[in-house]
Formats: C-alpha cells, structure tokens, sequence
C-alpha cells in the first residue's frame, strides 16, 4: 500500500533548516520553489510593465496622429429624422438613432475619401459630420483620451503580467510535483524493505 504523504503543522521556511533528518531531495525542492517564485514574480513585474509601456504609447500616437474631419454624408440615410432607439428612449437620451450611412470627406493633401459612419438616422445628402482619420486618411474610431489610455494600459499591463507569471508557477508545481511523487516512492521501496523485519524484532 503506497504511503501518504504526512502534512503536520506548518513550519516556514523549514528546507532551510539544519536537520539531520533533511535529506537531498528537499534541500532540491526547496531550490525549485524559490526560483519558481523569483521567475514568477519577474514574469509577472516585467511582462505587465512591458504590455502596459506599450500599449499606452501605441494609444498616444493615435492620439497624436489621428484627427477630426469633417465628411458629408452622400447617401440619404435610413430611418425618420428625430426618431430614438428603444434604449435611448427609456433612458431618457435625446441623442437620436444612429444609423450607417456612407460619406465623403478630403484630406489635406487634397484627395478624396469615401467610407461607412455613423450619422443621426433620416440624413440628407450633403449633410456634415464629423469623422476621425488616420495619416492615410482613412476612417478610425475616435481616440483614447489620456485617462482611457491609462486605464486601457493598466487592465492589458494586468492582464499580460497574469499570464507571463502563470508560465513559471506551473512549471515550479509541476516539478515539485515530481519531486514528491519520487520522494514517496523511494519511501515505499524504504518501507518495503524494512517494514517486515519490525514484525520479526517484536515479541
């Protein structure tokens, strides 16, 4: 019958002891659990850092790149002017429905652009509406502000620092896994070798 591990009352730190009875294997697993934590914690510290730095720079050229138009609308759009979403009016909105109509609009350099925006439902032909673009002149959502990018770098920095840090935790119990599973074979093949002279030694 394998033998179970025995988990008595919980001693900090007790690989690092001196002990006679501490054999190899523990003073290896105890070496395994603190590199674990250390690749854990800097996975975790420099991939979030690293996701975070990143993502708020690529917000902040969009910021600095991206700019307002103003586009006309070429097609009439559907629906009736003034008319209001079912959640725009139980919440009180006044906004209007918005609708996909297609627009046109000119970039600096002179060319000319057409595209798919949201514009108040019932629009006429020619009506103006605002529209971001890119460098390329071509039609983007509207920017992050400074404080959304904030918080958008913060919660991918969380996410991405998450799951860097889980790649060594897992592997860390993993081993330690291993590690115990062999230490309790070798103290079955102990105990079958020892265990049947105690019964010869009593009485």
């Amino acid at each position: 019958m394998p033998l179970k591990a025995f988990r008595g009352p919980k001693v900090w730190l007790w690989r690092w002891r001196r002990n006679p009875l501490k054999r190899r294997g523990d003073t290896l697993e105890a070496w395994v659990l603190l590199g674990a934590w250390l690749f854990t914690l800097a996975a975790g510290v420099v991939g979030g850092l690293a996701a975070a730095r990143s993502a708020e720079g690529g917000l902040a050229r969009e910021r600095a790149e991206w700019r307002p138009v103003v586009a006309h609308v070429l097609d009439r759009a559907p629906g009736r002017p003034g008319a209001e979403t079912e959640t725009e009016s139980e919440s009180g909105a006044s906004g209007g429905e918005r609708v996909w109509a297609r627009v046109g609009w000119t970039v600096a350099d002179g060319s000319a652009h057409t595209g798919q925006a949201r514009v108040a439902a019932g629009s006429k032909i020619g009506t103006p509406v605002a529209v971001w673009t890119d460098p390329e002149g071509h039609l983007v959502s509207r920017p992050a502000t400074a404080a959304e990018a904030r918080l958008r770098s913060v919660l991918i920095g969380g996410l991405v620092g998450l799951s860097a840090a889980a790649v060594p935790f897992v592997a860390g119990l993993v081993v330690r896994g291993r590690l115990e599973r062999r230490r309790m074979d070798r103290w079955d093949a102990e105990w079958s070798r020892l265990g049947p002279q105690w019964g010869r030694t009593i009485g």
